[in-house]
Order: C-alpha cells, then structure tokens, then sequence
C-alpha cells in the first residue's frame, strides 16, 4: 500500500471513530414520547407524573403530565415537588461514605462503636452484624415496617432502640431482605459521629453544594412547599381519591426527602460523573465506584421469559443494579403513602432518569423509565404499553375469578361464634418493646383500636379473632382490608392477656401484652393490706413503696409489684394468672388472704 493510501485510510477511520463518538441525537430519538407517556399515564390512571432524563452534564428532556393537585387541576411541571420515598437511601449511605474517607468510620465497624447501647435481639447478631451488612440489607432481619408505621415517633433513637426486639428470620449475610431500621441506624452514626443531626449533613453535603434549593427533608416541605404535589391512590381500580402526606418522622433517613425531577437530576449527574459536580468533589470516586457495585445477591433467578435482557439483581449502598439490555443500570425505588419514584443511571453510558409520580404504589415509574431508557440508548424497543394493557387484564381477570369463586376475607370464618369474654374484658394498653403500645377501646358496643395515629374499628370474625378496618374523616370503609387479623389470648386463669397480629409476614405473629390496669385505692384503703401472713410454714409479707403501690415479698423469690383490681383483688404486675385476694371477715377486718394461681389456690392467715 502507498504511503498516501495508508494516510488516507488511517484519516477515514479515524474519522469514522470520532463520528461514532459524538453524542446521539436525542431529540431525533426521544420523538414522540410524550404521547406514549401520556398513555402509560392514562392505562394507569395516576393523576400526575414528572420526569427529566440526564446525558452527561446536561438535561435533554424535562416535562411534567397531569396534575400535582388532581381536583384543581393544577398542572405537573419539572419542578414539582413530590416525596422521593426510598430514594434517600443513596444520600443517607452518601454521609457514611464521606465520613469514611475522612477515617471517621469503617464499614466493617460494628454498630455499636458509634451507637452506644445498640443491640440486635442476640448476641450472634451482635458479634457480627457490621456497618456495611446495614447498608446492604443482609443482616438477616425483615423489614418489621409496621413497628414505626402504625408507632411513629420523632425520636430516631426511640424508634431504633425496637431493633433490639426483632426477630430476625435468616442468618447474617444469608439472604437480601430490605429494612428501613438500617438505614434509620445509618443516619444515627452519622449524627453521633458529625455531632448535627441527618437533616443537616444531607443539606449541608449534598443540597448546597449541587443547588438542590427547594428539595427538603419532612413533612413540612410538602405541606408548606410551593409547587407541591397532592399524593393520591386509585381506590377499586377507577377512583383517583387524594391520600393524607405521611409523616415518616424519626425514620426520615430511610425515606423522607421530597425533591423535583430536575433538581434530583443534579443528584444523578454527580453519580455519572463518579462523584463530581461541575468538576467539583461531592463524592469520593472510590466511594462511587463501591456503592454502585454488586456489595449482597438480591436474588438468583434466571431472566424471565418476559425479559430475558434484564440480567442479574445486586445491592450497593442505597442502589441496585441490575443489567438492562446489555446495559449496567444502577436503580433505587421509592414509594410512600401517595407518591411513587424512580431514579436511575447507566453509569458506562452516562445516561439517568429521573421519574416521579403522585401516585400510590404506582406503575408509572418503572414502565416510563424502561421507555425512554429504549429510547436514549437506542435500543430495540419493547412495546410496554401492550404490556401495561395485558397486565391490567390479567388483574381484572384474576379478580373476577376471586369474587366468582367467593375467596373473601370471610370464607375462612367460622360462624356462630361469640368472645369467649365480654367486650369489656378486652379492653386496655397493649405493648410490645419492638412495636409500641396502642389501647382498645370500647364505644357503642365495638372494640375500636386506637394507634398513634389512627384508629381502628375491630370487627369481629369469629372466636377472639377481630379484622381492623381504619376510621377515616368519611367513615369506614369495610371493603378496604389490610389482611391483618387481630387475635386475643388468654392467660392460665383464663383472663385476656394480649393480642397477637400478623405485622410481619415472613414471621409468626406479633405478640402484644396486655398491661393492667391498676384500680383507684387511696392510701387508707391500701395501709390496710399491708401486714405479714402465713402459709403452710412460710410468710408472705405485704408492704407499701411510695403512696400508692403494694407490694409482696415471699422468702426465696423476688419481690412483687401489685396491680389493684378493685373488690381487694389484686394481681402480679410481672406474672400472668396468678391473683391476690384479701377476704373480708364481718368486722371489716381483712385477716385471710388467697393466693390464687393455675396450680391451686392457698390460703394464708395474717
């Protein structure tokens, strides 16, 4: 070959690589899509959506669809804000992953060396549970989502000081399973470790440095935020009806930012970037490299027949991955009472997308993401709108067999069946040190449950099994059923002892105790127990500790706090079914006392 021909070849490829270089055009590719867009809306019936879509340093596309406030029909735009959900969790493991390269923190501590007085239920868990296992769902615990939904509290040390009592349902590192409390956990070393509080090192890190100016981090955000959406739930498959926000309060480092797509797409150009903004250091590009990288197996399942591209499912730190179509994608969901997201990148073709919706456990985000990820990656594109289309139909289908075959909540009960006490004997405050306490009331001849922040009509299915139905400003709606089923024990002298109720599905139920309540005896009444009996060569001495407590001491036992009944009955504050009984002679003298317990009753003599 001539040296001019070999110059000419070399100059046409690399003309050719330098061509293939340049970036696509995307307004060629993403022609058209909001009309598919507006039809997943609509096959979904959401009320609104938002999304922005990322190629290296710039937003290439932007549009809101529907409506922030359906009933006003108030416009969605780029800039609404709506609750990111479990989106936080990036920014929460964020924290951690700047404190460790300050030498702050390790992953492989143990918890316990920045939380002081942190357990795990045993001490197995103890020895091993580390930073990094919190972070990637593998410490063997399951979600336990209802102690600190129907229990919240603004305390985060309150709420994670439940963990304690969780019962795990695998070995440490044995399976991925989600839990919110470990990323509650992450946001508490951070405080212990800065000395502010989580809110503040997310602000002060995160939303200042990339110009994340109208996202926050509570409640107040959306409620006092302008250009702020209404979050919403399809009630019965075709009514769009508003939901009320959902304060997570103290659980806020798992899942309380609210943001807008075009401010979360700040978020995403840092990650593409490995780390940096504008050329500037948000995050340490080790730090990047390991949460976006297969840390815990989600699962091992082959690809699906219906996406045999969607290869493998890994955790990170706060982030998913998976392949899509030969492509690494790195994903994290959110979804709380209302509002449903998406955020996502594929980091070796510096692409993101950003999708939220006012929408309850909604399909908008997943199926608007895999649209114009086929788009901008200009690959061949699955038709997801005739795949929303058959899954609708396969629903309806599947619930009109249900309803035609009469599987309800009630072809399990047993009729003719009453309480095996009366509804009165239910009554009072039930506590579990991993949940929280509510009390059962008891108004106009029902048993209404009442949490925090709800309350719950119990209605009876048989036995002393009740199913809740929450009381709403409208009523209650009886059609709503959450699955949950409230069962009522007794103890070994047959008194209602506590409830247990299935809050945790991959666990047996929850057992909640009752808590006596103590009569009102005044210190007159009460001085009168007070004295030293004898029974069958032992003694039982009565005392007083305080004003109004009594308490009973037997040789050899520890001592007793007792609950007053009322009639000179009392019981043992720390043992059920067993009772003390003063007996009242005819002078009013209360000389003889029984010791009533499963194996016997006692009588013994002052």
């Amino acid at each position: 070959m001539k040296p001019f021909t070999l110059l000419l070849t070399f100059f046409c490829l690399f003309a050719s690589s330098f061509a293939q270089e340049k970036d696509p055009n995307y307004a060629e590719l993403l022609k058209g899509v909001d009309k598919d867009l507006q039809e997943v809306m609509d096959l979904l019936q959401a009320p609104g959506f938002a999304v922005a879509v990322v190629a290296k340093n710039e937003i290439i596309y932007a549009n809101g669809f529907g409506y922030r406030d359906y009933e006003n029909k108030v416009p969605v735009d780029p800039n609404t804000l709506f609750a990111i959900g479990s989106c936080t969790k990036a920014f929460t493991s964020s924290v951690l992953g700047l404190l460790s390269k300050d030498g702050e923190i390790s992953f492989n501590d143990k918890p316990a060396k920045h939380i002081p007085g942190f357990t795990f239920v045993n001490d197995k868990m103890n020895n091993s549970i580390t930073i990094k296992d919190m972070m990637t769902h593998r410490t063997g615990l399951p979600r336990h989502d209802l102690a600190w939904f129907f229990f919240p509290s603004y305390s985060k040390d309150t709420i994670l000081k439940r963990v304690a009592y969780h019962e795990p349902f695998a070995e440490v590192r044995e399976k991925w399973f989600y839990n919110n409390f470990m990323y509650l956990a992450q946001g508490v070393i951070a405080e212990k470790i800065t000395g502010q509080s989580w809110e503040d090192n997310v602000q002060e890190h995160f939303f200042n440095p990339l110009g994340m100016t109208r996202s926050n981090l509570d409640i107040d955000g959306l409620q006092n935020g302008e250009n702020a959406a209404f979050g919403y739930e399809l009630y019965h498959d075709s009514i769009i009806r508003k939901m009320e926000y959902y304060d997570i309060a103290g659980m806020s480092p798992a899942g309380s930012i609210n943001s807008s797509v075009n401010e979360m797409s700040q978020w995403i150009m840092t990650w593409i970037h490995g780390g940096k903004y504008k050329g500037v250091e948000i995050l340490p590009t080790a730090y990047v490299a390991e949460a976006t990288g297969p840390q815990m197996l989600v699962n091992s399942a082959i690809p699906g027949k219906e996406n045999p591209d969607v290869h493998f499912a890994t955790y990170g730190y706060g982030w998913m991955m998976s392949s899509y179509k030969g492509h690494y994608r790195v994903e994290h969901g959110g979804n709380i009472n209302g509002f449903s997201a998406s955020t996502c990148f594929f980091p070796t073709d510096s692409i993101g997308i950003v999708v939220l919706a006012n929408q309850n456990g909604s399909g908008v985000p997943g199926n608007v993401r895999n649209i114009l990820a086929d788009r901008v990656l200009d690959l061949d594109q699955t038709d997801w709108i005739a795949r929303i289309k058959k899954a609708l139909a396969a629903a309806k289908k599947a619930k009109a067999e249900v309803e035609k075959s009469d599987e309800s909540d009630e072809s399990a009960k047993v009729e003719g069946t009453s309480t095996s006490h009366p509804l009165v004997a239910y009554t009072g405050s039930y506590s579990n040190p991993g949940y929280g306490k509510f009390e059962i009331l008891l108004q106009n001849d029902s048993l209404f449950a009442q949490m925090p922040k709800m309350k719950l009509w119990l209605k009876h299915y048989h036995y002393d099994v009740f199913m809740p139905y929450e009381v709403k400003d409208i009523g209650i709606d009886t059609t709503d059923n959450s699955g949950l089923m409230v069962n009522f024990f007794s103890n070994n002298a047959g008194e209602i002892a506590g409830s247990k109720i299935n809050l945790e599905a991959t666990l047996d139920p929850i057992e909640f105790k009752l808590e006596p309540k103590a009569a009102e005896i005044d210190l007159a009444q009460l001085e009168k127990y007070v004295g030293e009996f004898e029974f069958a060569g032992r003694s039982a001495k009565f005392y007083l500790k305080g004003e109004k407590t009594l308490y009973l001491f037997v040789a050899g036992q520890p001592e007793y706090e007792l609950i007053a009944k009322g009639d000179h009955t009392f019981s043992l504050k720390i043992i059920d079914g067993f009772k003390i009984k003063f007996i009242e002679n005819d002078d009013g003298m209360l000389n003889e006392v029984l010791f009533i317990q499963p194996n016997g009753t006692f009588k013994a003599t002052r």
